[in-house]
């Protein structure tokens, strides 16, 4: 019963999909528990690069089955055209993924209200991608949201398109002075996926249980990080679902009791995209270094990442909600060049010490990092595969993020091509 779980510890844009991609091969499935196509999975192979919204990086192993979970918001124009460009590369999509029936839709009218309610908060946006992500799951929960399933009959179909745009025309029209859509329209431009979603729709927790009780392996992941999870993450600076383990249970239909391991995805620096608290941010000269060495721009929207130092704290709290006390450290090789390297221990507040991050803070607090200053490396380690080989100096540094954090580096990344990776244990399941 090998069931493990890959999730982001820091806010999202750890490097998930390429440790994804490393773990894959051997899987048997990959499955997706929450988002939507407000996240991207990057992986290089040879002089190809895929970046991957909505379907999960296991889809580029073959003989690896994927399934987009029911806790999953699914843009069908979005998921088509990755679907294309998939396909174009001579990727089975066709014969290797799976759609819960009971996933929703986010629909052309989700990505408008999103557009319009960012930019009516003005200052106190909250840096949405703008994909209708949020406003999806708004309309699953008041019960009003459009699933999978729903494209297998017209009718009720569009009786749910015209209920819905009946209850957003005023909203619309009344609060943000923007035109509404047509139902004809709205209809028109959704059901021409239908058969492509029904070619691929299953009933997506019968399926992940028939493999754990056949003993196959099955990773499950997210997007996203714990920070940005909408219960325990910066809120409101997050998003609408739940990256942490307890969306591994909702988002597919298993029971916590299945789950074996789990895996904590941290950057060796931290980034966060979009507004919100971050202690430890670089800005001016320092920030725009990092930012360039890692290339650091989300994978999604394009907008520069905001850079900073390592934060414990903020791992920790993920920690402390995940269970995991194992980690993959990505994008080592970004810190090659740097004379020296801090790390926050820390934050000191009010005259108080605190070593966990906390709930509630806002992106004007005083909490000031407290570093420890580590010498840098000063070699280049995208070549190394052994971490005997990795100079002292950073492997010390890896030694003090697994003292810090109290868990366990088991894979280190030292570049963003496939394969580029130095692994400390012997098999993943």
């Amino acid at each position: 019963m090998p069931l493990i779980v890959l999730l982001g510890c820091q806010w999202g844009d750890e490097g998930k999909g390429k440790i994804v991609d490393l773990i894959a091969k051997e899987a048997d499935l990959v499955a997706r528990y929450q988002g939507g196509n407000n996240a991207g999975h990057t992986v290089v192979i040879d002089d190809a690069t895929f970046i991957l919204h909505t379907i999960p990086t296991g889809i580029l192993h073959p003989e690896t089955k994927c399934l987009l979970g029911n806790g999953m918001v699914i843009d069908p124009e979005a998921f088509s055209k990755e679907i294309k460009e998939l396909e174009q590369h001579g990727i089975a999509v066709d014969t290797n993924l799976m759609i819960s029936e009971t996933a929703h839709l986010v629909m052309p009218y989700h990505k408008l209200l999103d557009l319009v309610q960012e930019k009516k908060r003005g200052k106190g946006k909250i840096g949405t991608t703008g994909r209708g992500i949020g406003c999806s799951y708004g309309d699953k929960v008041t019960r009003q949201g459009i699933r999978v399933l729903d494209l297998r009959n017209k009718d009720r179909f569009v009786k749910k398109v015209q209920a819905n745009l009946e209850f957003y025309k005023p909203l619309f029209e009344q609060i943000y002075s923007t035109n509404s859509f047509a139902a004809d329209d709205i209809i028109q431009r959704v059901w021409k996926y239908a058969d492509m979603f029904n070619s691929l729709a299953v009933d997506g927790v019968s399926v992940i249980n028939q493999y754990i009780e056949q003993g196959k392996n099955i990773m499950c992941e997210g997007a996203q990080g714990i920070h940005l999870d909408i219960d325990f993450g910066t809120y409101p600076y997050v998003t609408s679902s739940n990256p942490s383990p307890g969306g591994v249970c909702t988002g597919l239909g298993i029971s916590p009791t299945k789950i074996d391991r789990i895996f904590g995805v941290v950057k060796a620096y931290t980034t966060r995209v979009g507004e919100g608290p971050f202690p430890t941010e670089l800005t001016m000269e320092q920030g725009d270094n990092l930012r360039k060495l890692g290339s650091e721009y989300g994978a999604t929207t394009g907008r520069p990442r905001r850079c900073g130092w390592f934060d414990a704290p903020l791992v920790r709290r993920a920690i402390q909600i995940s269970g995991t006390r194992e980690v993959a450290i990505t994008k080592l090789d970004v810190l090659d060049t740097l004379d020296t390297i801090n790390v926050c221990t820390a934050y000191r507040c009010n005259g108080r010490t605190v070593d966990i991050f906390p709930f509630g803070i806002d992106a004007d607090d005083n909490y000031e990092p407290i570093y420890e200053e580590l010498p840098g490396w000063k070699t280049c380690t995208e070549d190394i595969t052994d971490f005997d080989a990795l100079p002292e100096k950073a492997k010390a540094y890896l030694h003090k993020i697994e003292e810090l954090i109290s868990a366990k580096v088991i894979t280190v990344s030292v570049s963003p091509k496939r394969g580029k990776c130095i692994t400390l244990i012997d098999h993943f399941f």
